[in-house]
């Protein structure tokens, strides 16, 4: 014998066996209401239009890409140079600078974050906590050109003093070296400094922080109450419990965070185009005027290029979609697979 009671947003159908004198079974039939499945089609169909337009994108620039590609084959990825019409071009020194940017600004912004999100959420009074909130978000809606132009004009003659001691103290690391530079010489001209991939790197990074500390915010935010109050009854200083609590709680989203705001900094351009000298060789010196990224070489010379150069610096651009794609989803990965992640989700 069936029985058929009506539930929300369900049917439940209790089913008894012949012959017996057990309960009977119930089984659940999902039946969505009309607004859950109209709300449920909507989602999915927006995330289907990300995933189509990310392909689109990839599609369009592999096929753009394909005439520099056959002509350049391997060497693409080995070449120091950007002669396309001469058929002599790779991103070997442009990607080199292009991660030499990111990593900079990286390691600037990931302490900034770090310790602004665990202000934020653990230590700061909650009538400033909103207050910090928004002006951190209103750091993101700060348009690039703005920060291109500040440390033009304003940053780049203050840090040249801090690079030349850098190189003096530390040149000994090939990092930090300056060619040319000589530490004995307290008037030398500060040209060697400027336009560097130190500099550009300090712009980026202030446009880093906000999604950094946006994510470790959110993540550090839910660390469990319970485990705060135990490690507070076990006699723990506050910042016992952020060192024993939070910071392991949000070690995915702390990684998650760093790898999403590298992805974004491998892709900024104007910061590039208006502060360093370009080069297409790879400098490995931070400190030294020069480099490059793969965003400002396309921004540089697709007005002028032909045919065949608009080609290679679609292959260019092909190659930084490839690497920040997989960045993303790197770091999606690991916010999923950590306890903040896998809380979220549920």
């Amino acid at each position: 014998m069936t029985t058929v009671t009506p539930g929300f947003g369900r049917t439940v159908a209790h089913t008894a066996p012949q012959g017996s004198d057990q309960r009977p079974r119930r089984q659940l039939v999902d039946t969505k209401a009309p607004a859950e499945k109209a709300f449920l089609g909507l989602t999915r169909g927006s995330a289907l239009v990300v995933l189509a337009v990310i392909a689109l994108v990839g599609i369009f620039l592999t096929i753009k890409a394909v005439p520099a590609l056959k002509v350049a084959k391997f060497s693409f990825l080995t070449t120091q140079a950007w002669q396309p019409d001469i058929h002599r071009f790779g991103i070997a020194g442009i990607m080199t600078g292009t991660i030499l940017i990111a990593l900079v600004a990286v390691v600037i912004a990931v302490p900034v974050a770090l310790g602004l999100a665990l202000y934020i959420t653990e230590v700061a009074p909650a009538r400033i906590k909103r207050t910090l909130v928004s002006l951190v978000d209103l750091m993101a809606a700060v348009p690039s050109v703005v920060y291109g132009l500040w440390a033009l004009l304003f940053l780049q003659g203050r840090v040249v003093g801090v690079s030349r001691w850098i190189a003096t103290w530390f040149g000994w690391i090939p990092l930090f070296h300056v060619n040319g530079a000589d530490p004995s010489n307290p008037v030398q001209s500060g040209t060697l400094y400027s336009a560097s991939t130190f500099i550009v790197g300090i712009a980026v990074s202030l446009m880093v922080i906000p999604i950094l500390c946006s994510v470790m915010r959110e993540t550090f935010s839910q660390a469990p109450l319970g485990e705060r109050e135990g490690a507070y009854a076990l006699g723990a200083t506050r910042w016992g419990m952020i060192r024993s609590v939070v910071l392991p709680f949000g070690k995915g989203g702390i990684i998650g965070g760093t790898m999403l705001g590298l992805g974004r900094a491998l892709g900024e351009t104007i910061v590039v185009i208006l502060i360093i000298s370009p080069v297409y060789n790879a400098n490995l010196h931070i400190l030294q005027s020069g480099g490059n990224s793969v965003s400002g070489l396309i921004a540089n010379l697709y007005s002028e290029s032909s045919a065949f150069g608009t080609s290679a610096l679609m292959a260019a651009g092909l190659a930084l979609f490839a690497l920040t794609l997989t960045i993303n989803f790197a770091a999606s990965a690991v916010v999923a697979r950590s306890r903040s992640g896998a809380e979220s989700d549920a």
